[in-house]
């Protein structure tokens, strides 16, 4: 089974959804996507799979986000992805792949619902806030 996880190591909520995965006994290959971008068809494919327009993917807060003028409508898909391409910090994360899906787990529980597992006990995440696990998962 795999299950990949586009983590940022500087962004607690990255760390938070790759020790919610690890909790869950699973290990993820993990894509530094700062060092290691996504290819644009990769992009594309992930932005397909999360039923999401690729503006939705796009991180404005400590990127260059104002300073490329990307909230002008003016901007293609494949134009925001090759901006992304060229900026990763650009793209919003965490995205975690599974069998069950795809996903911008943002808050970090929303990667719940894509592990292949039983239901998870509980878990802190680093701030001290508890994640309870319904066990809903995805189809």
């Amino acid at each position: 089974m795999t299950i990949t996880i586009y983590h940022n190591p500087a962004c607690g909520t990255s760390r938070n959804v790759l020790a919610l995965i690890r909790h869950a006994g699973l290990e993820p290959t993990v894509v530094e996507y700062l060092k290691a971008p996504p290819s644009k068809d990769k992009l594309r494919q992930l932005v397909a799979a999360m039923g999401i327009t690729v503006r939705e993917l796009l991180r404005e807060k400590g990127t260059p986000y104002a300073e490329l003028g990307l909230g002008d409508p003016r901007f293609s898909d494949d134009e925001l992805l090759d901006f992304i391409g060229q900026h990763p910090i650009l793209m919003n994360r965490p995205v975690v792949e599974t069998p069950l899906g795809a996903k911008l787990c943002r808050p970090s529980e929303e990667v719940l619902e894509l592990l292949p597992v039983g239901k998870l006990p509980p878990f802190t995440k680093e701030g001290g806030e508890a994640v309870i696990d319904t066990g809903a998962r995805r189809g």
